[in-house]
């Protein structure tokens, strides 16, 4: 991680943990808005006006929080507005780093060999660990943000002046109901995998191994009333942030992460509907499971053979 914007340590997947051996997610430290006008947002500063080709994605196509700003990228039209950079899916002892695997880009727009060094430059104070999506002012050379959860919401509507496509993912009528479920997805299912993966003790394992399930369970009796999408027949934010897990759930989180009770196609209405997602224009482009393999089965805490699974062999 950075202290003082130094690079201090070789990567580690578990960020923290209390003391029962639960795995604890780092808070995003960068938290502005890009505005249709450059007025201030919900959080942090203003001045960031929408403009076509002004701003930069950093994702990796392991990462589900990256995966999900790229799916919004696609479905809002915003491929010739917003630029993007992979990096490679193998995570080093300097954490990401660019070029080296096929499918991940050297970083032609900064020069930086390792994504540390894009938080450095943004401030060259910063604490705290280096990760991906970083949503990238060329303007100002800085960090717009690194919370995916924000940049989801920026997606959506900040540039609509510029012709801005595909469905409203977060519908005022829609927006209370939204927060709700995305609350109980993202707690006990799309960090509750990590939680899973990254547990220290049986109790933090069994904890969010439960909660997984019980999740997956629910979610798999709400599809089955023959709805196409987690609200109806209206794609959603949500629907974008339950696909990013599902999607990863048997070439990773099954196996690496332990979540083994049993493997996606068991549960018929949540693999139809992440197959569902995956046929939209555009979404395939946004998953590459080589990258997710070849990225999960790289943490050496958890895999240290190195050893990466053949299979699956679809989606």
């Amino acid at each position: 991680m950075l202290v003082n914007g130094t690079w201090q340590e070789n990567w580690h997947p578990v960020q923290a943990k209390d003391e029962e051996g639960r795995f604890i997610r780092q808070l995003s430290s960068f938290r502005h808005w890009i505005t249709p006008d450059g007025s201030p947002g919900i959080t942090g500063k203003g001045g960031y006006k929408a403009e076509k080709d002004r701003y930069h994605l950093y994702v990796a196509y392991i990462c589900p929080w990256a995966s999900r700003t790229l799916m919004v990228r696609q479905l809002k039209g915003l491929t010739n507005l917003i630029s993007m950079t992979v990096v490679n899916p193998r995570l080093s002892d300097n954490g990401w780093q660019f070029g080296g695997f096929p499918g991940a880009n050297d970083d032609d727009l900064n020069g930086a060999q390792y994504l540390h060094e894009l938080y450095s430059q943004a401030d060259p104070t910063y604490t705290g660990r280096a990760t991906v999506p970083i949503l990238w002012d060329k303007k100002t050379r800085t960090i717009v943000s690194n919370e995916s959860a924000d940049i989801l919401r920026m997606l959506n509507n900040a540039f609509e002046a510029f012709g801005q496509q595909g469905p409203n993912l977060y519908p005022a009528d829609l927006a209370d109901d939204i927060d709700a479920l995305n609350e109980v997805i993202y707690n006990n299912l799309n960090n509750g995998v990590y939680q899973a993966g990254f547990a220290s003790t049986q109790q933090a394992y069994e904890e969010a191994y439960d909660k997984v399930f019980l999740t997956l369970d629910e979610l798999e009796a709400r599809l089955s009333d023959g709805r196409a999408y987690l609200f109806g027949e209206r794609l959603t934010e949500t629907d974008v942030r339950l696909f990013v897990t599902l999607v990863r759930f048997d070439a990773a989180y099954h196996g690496l992460f332990k979540c083994n009770r049993y493997t996606l196609i068991a549960m018929p209405y949540l693999h139809a509907f992440m197959q569902r997602i995956y046929a939209i224009n555009g979404i395939a482009e946004t998953v590459n499971i080589e990258h997710i393999k070849a990225g999960y089965y790289s943490i050496k805490a958890l895999n240290p053979s190195g050893i990466v699974p053949v299979g699956p062999a679809i989606i």
